[in-house]
C-alpha cells in the first residue's frame, strides 16, 4: 500500500496471557500543503493518496470552483520551501483555468488544518457559511429506507485500508436509485475523505451530485454538511450523531440529514420527504 500504511514494532500486552513482540500496521498521516498558482492556501494533515482529488474537493468546499472545467491540473512540488530538493509529495500546486478567480485572503488558513478539523484557521467564523453554487431545495431525490439501512455495511465492507489499520475514516458516494457504490475514499481526516470523494466527482465532471447519497463512517459535523451542500449532494447519512449546527445548516440548505444509522433504524433530522415512508414529523403531530 506504499505510504498509505506503515509498519511499527509494538509490545502486545495481555492480562490473561504473556506479552509478545509484534509488528502493527498504522495508517500514515502526513502534511499536504495545497498551493494555487504557487501561492500557499492551506496545510492539511492527511493520508497520502488521491491528493489531486483532495485538493479539487477542498476548492469546491471553499467555494473557489464548482465545475470540472475550472480545474486545469496539479503537480507535486518539492518539499517545503521549494528549494529543489527531494520531492516529498507533500506539496501540491494547483492550476486553475484562465479567468477563474484565484483564492484571496479570505480563503487562506491562518494555520494548518488538523486531520480532525477541516475548518480550523478560518479568518472569520462568518466565512464558514460558504454559499453553494447549487440549490438543494428543489432536488427531487427519493431513497428507499431499507436501502439506506444497508449503506454502512456496504461502506465498511469496502474499507480495505481500515481492515489493516483500524485507523481511517471513510466516505462513500452512492447512487440513490440503485444503491450502487460510486466511489469510496479513506483518510485519517473525515473531512479529507469527503473532499476526496467530491474531488473525484469534480474531476469526473459529475457536479452537482444530484441523485446521490453521501455516507460517512463517523459523526455528521457542520463541515461535512457544508461540503455536501457545496457539491450539490441532497442526502447525507452518518452512523453517529450530528451536531446542532450541522442540523441547522442542513435544514436551511435543503439537505436531508440522517444520523445514528445503525441496523434497521435511523434518525432523520431534516427534510424527511426524501426517505420513503417516513413517519410524520414530531412538530406536525404536536401542532395537530
Amino acid at each position: 500500500m506504499g505510504r498509505i500504511t506503515a509498519r511499527w514494532p509494538i509490545t502486545k500486552v495481555s492480562v490473561a496471557e504473556s506479552n509478545a513482540a509484534r509488528v502493527d500496521v498504522l495508517a500514515v498521516e502526513e502534511p499536504l500543503e495545497i498551493r494555487v498558482s504557487g501561492q500557499p492556501l492551506v496545510v492539511t494533515m492527511r493520508t497520502p493518496g488521491h491528493d489531486v482529488a483532495l485538493a479539487a474537493g477542498f476548492l469546491v468546499s471553499e467555494g473557489i470552483i464548482s465545475r470540472g472545467e475550472q480545474f486545469r491540473g496539479a503537480i507535486h512540488c518539492g518539499g517545503p520551501g521549494g528549494g529543489g530538493g527531494e520531492n516529498t509529495y507533500n506539496v501540491l500546486d494547483v492550476s486553475l483555468t484562465p479567468g477563474v478567480r484565484l483564492p484571496g485572503r479570505e480563503h487562506a488558513r491562518s494555520f494548518y488544518a488538523t486531520s480532525s478539523c477541516g475548518v480550523c484557521g478560518k479568518a472569520s467564523i462568518d466565512a464558514v457559511h460558504t454559499v453553494s453554487s447549487y440549490v438543494l431545495t428543489g432536488d427531487a431525490t427519493i431513497v428507499n429506507a431499507a436501502q439506506v439501512a444497508e449503506l454502512p455495511e456496504t461502506l465498511r465492507a469496502a474499507q480495505a485500508v481500515f481492515d489493516k489499520t483500524g485507523g481511517l475514516h471513510a466516505a462513500g458516494l452512492f447512487d440513490a436509485q440503485t444503491g450502487e457504490l460510486l466511489v469510496l475514499r479513506e483518510d485519517v481526516g473525515r473531512h479529507n475523505a469527503v473532499d476526496k470523494v467530491i474531488g473525484w466527482a469534480l474531476l469526473e465532471d459529475r457536479l452537482p451530485l444530484r441523485g446521490t447519497v453521501l455516507q460517512v463512517s463517523g459523526r455528521a459535523s457542520f463541515e461535512l454538511v457544508q461540503k455536501a451542500v457545496m457539491a450539490g449532494i441532497p442526502v447525507l447519512t452518518a452512523v453517529s450523531a450530528p451536531s446542532s449546527l450541522a442540523v441547522q445548516l442542513a435544514r436551511d440548505s435543503g439537505l436531508t440529514l440522517v444520523g445514528f444509522l445503525r441496523g434497521q433504524t435511523m434518525n432523520v433530522y431534516t427534510h424527511p420527504h426524501r426517505i420513503d415512508n417516513p413517519v410524520e414529523p414530531l412538530e406536525q403531530r404536536v401542532r395537530a
